[in-house]
C-alpha cells in the first residue's frame, strides 16, 4: 500500500515505511493473547505494532488536513522484508520514486536501538546431485549428503575479515531418500553478511572457490542466488544528512522515552535506498522482545509512547499550526 500525501510530481519525497509481512509462513496459525501487560503474538512487534503506528500517523495528518513544509510524504506499507522476500517492496518503491526520494525512514523493531549502518548479504540455494544407489550394492559411490557436508565444513573454516563485522551461516539442509539409499540429491540454504562492501566481496570469492572445488565427476553442484541485499553507498554530503536524521531521531526518542537509542548495524528495508545514496534510518516505536520467535510480545503500555515517537518523527516535516 502506497499513500502519497501532498506528493506532487515536482516535489522531493520523504518515505515513511513499515512492513506487513512476518517471518512465519502464512500457513502457520499466529495465536494472539494478552497477559501480564503484554500483547503476545508471533509478528506482533516485527512489524505489526510499528505498522499500526505508521497508519495512525497517516490517518491523523489526513483528518487534520496538515500541510507539508517543502516535500511530499509517502506512507508505505510494504511486503517482502522478511526471509526470502529479498526486500522486493523497498526495491519497488526506490525503483519507482528513487530520483525524488530525499530521505527514507523505516519503522521496524523496538525502541532503544536505531540502525545506523546497513548490513549487506547474499543468500544461496546449493543443490548437490550424484549417481546415488543402494547403500550396500553401490557402496563407495559419492553421496550427495556427504558431499554437501564437505562443502559446509569448508564454509565453516573461512576466516572472516577483521575489519567491520562479517558472518556466514548455513540455515537449512535437506536431502536423501531412505536409510538404505546413497543420497542422490541434497540441498542447503546458506548466506554471508557484512557491514562492509569489501567484506561482501571477500565472502563472495571464498564461497565461489568452495563451490568450484567440490565440482567433479559424478558430483554436480548447482548454486542459485536467491537473495541479495546491498551495503550502503553514501557520499560525504549524504552521510552528513543521515547523521542529522540519526541525531533528530535520537533526540525525539530520548525526550519521549528517557532513553537515547543506541546505533547498531542491521539488515532492513533501508538497505536499498542506502545503496542508492539516499540517507535512510530504521528504528522501532514499541517495546517488547522475542522477535522471530513464537514467544514474541510487545509491552502494551509502550504503545502510547511509541505512537508519540512515530507522530513526532513524521510531524516535523509538517507546518506547525
Amino acid at each position: 500500500m502506497v499513500y502519497p500525501y501532498q506528493a506532487e510530481e515536482d516535489k522531493p519525497l520523504v518515505v515513511f515505511m513499515a512492513h506487513t509481512d512476518v517471518v512465519f509462513p502464512d500457513t502457520t496459525p499466529l495465536p494472539l493473547k494478552e497477559e501480564d501487560g503484554k500483547i503476545c503474538c508471533p509478528g506482533v512487534g516485527d512489524d505489526t505494532a510499528n505498522l499500526v503506528a505508521l497508519l495512525l500517523t497517516a490517518r491523523y495528518v489526513t483528518q487534520k488536513h496538515l500541510s507539508v513544509k517543502d516535500c511530499g510524504i509517502l506512507f508505505v506499507c510494504n511486503s517482502c522484508e522478511e526471509g526470502m522476500g529479498n526486500l522486493k517492496g523497498s526495491r519497488k518503491i526506490c525503483e519507482t520514486y528513487g530520483s525524488r526520494i530525499r530521505e527514507f525512514y523505516s519503522f521496524d523493531g523496538t525502541m532503544g536501538w536505531l540502525v545506523n549502518r546497513a548490513v549487506g548479504s547474499a543468500r544461496y540455494r546449493v543443490t548437490v546431485k550424484t549417481r546415488g544407489g543402494h547403500s550396500y550394492g553401490c557402496f563407495g559411490r559419492e553421496n550427495a549428503i556427504g558431499e554437501l557436508a564437505s562443502i559446509i565444513d569448508d564454509i565453516y573454516k573461512i576466516q572472516v575479515p577483521k575489519e567491520g563485522k562479517t558472518t556466514y551461516n548455513v540455515g537449512t539442509i535437506e536431502g536423501g531418500t531412505s536409510v538404505n539409499t546413497i543420497a542422490q540429491e541434497a540441498q542447503m540454504l546458506c548466506e554471508y553478511r557484512s557491514d562492509r562492501k569489501d567484506g561482501l566481496e571477500y565472502m563472495e570469492k571464498k564461497f565461489n572457490e568452495i563451490f568450484e572445488t567440490h565440482r567433479k565427476e559424478y558430483v554436480d553442484v548447482k548454486v542459485e542466488l536467491v537473495g541479495l541485499r546491498p551495503c550502503e553507498n553514501l557520499n560525504e554530503e549524504q552521510e552528513k544528512r543521515r547523521q542529522d536524521m540519526i541525531r533528530i531521531a535520537q533526540d525525539i526518542s530520548e525526550e519521549l522515552t528517557g532513553i537515547r537509542p543506541d546505533g547498531i548495524s542491521g539488515s532492513t528495508d533501508c538497505n536499498i535506498p542506502l545503496s542508492m545514496g539516499i540517507p535512510s534510518i530504521c528504528y522501532g516505536t514499541v517495546s517488547g522482545e522475542g522477535a522471530h520467535t513464537r514467544e514474541e510480545y510487545v509491552v502494551k503500555a509502550s504503545l502510547k509512547t511509541g505512537y508519540q515517537v512515530a507522530f513526532a518523527s513524521v510531524l516535523r516535516y509538517f507546518e506547525r499550526r
